[in-house]
């Protein structure tokens, strides 16, 4: 599934582009200060982090029910520009994932996430923890 297919995704603006997903620096996702608001960032960090997985894990598509169960979001600098999100997981934590999701057909694993303005300024950070089990 493309992750720009999703209804909300698509409200909030967040663009896919093969495997990471943008936002523009427009008016109707910014805030108060005209940086683009924390919720939105927060979209874009939280969708990157579910198209990851599915990077990841292609075979488990169509086969499992992902659920965030955590987050935690550090937000760094204004986003006063268009952004873009980049995420990562620790080979041991994929590795130890791979493991327990054999043996149970469930299991969590988290993802690391950055967000950039188009300068490669770190604007907000982020932690997603999936939970993850067979249909």
């Amino acid at each position: 599934m493309r992750a720009d297919s999703i209804e909300f995704v698509k409200l909030v603006g967040i663009k896919q582009s093969g495997d990471s997903v943008s936002l523009a620096y427009k008016k109707d996702v910014q805030n108060h200060i005209e940086s683009i608001h924390a919720s939105a960032q927060f979209a874009l960090a939280e969708t990157q982090s579910g198209l990851h997985l599915q990077t990841l894990f292609p075979e488990l598509e169509g086969l499992v029910v992902p659920l965030l169960r955590e987050s935690s979001m550090k937000y760094k600098k204004p986003a006063l520009k268009d952004i873009q999100a980049f995420a990562s997981v620790k080979e041991d934590d994929r590795m130890k994932f791979l493991e327990q999701f054999s043996k149970r057909g469930r299991a969590s694993i988290e993802v690391y996430v950055e967000v950039k303005d188009s300068d490669g300024v770190c604007t907000a950070q982020g932690t997603f923890g999936w939970f993850i089990s067979k249909i």
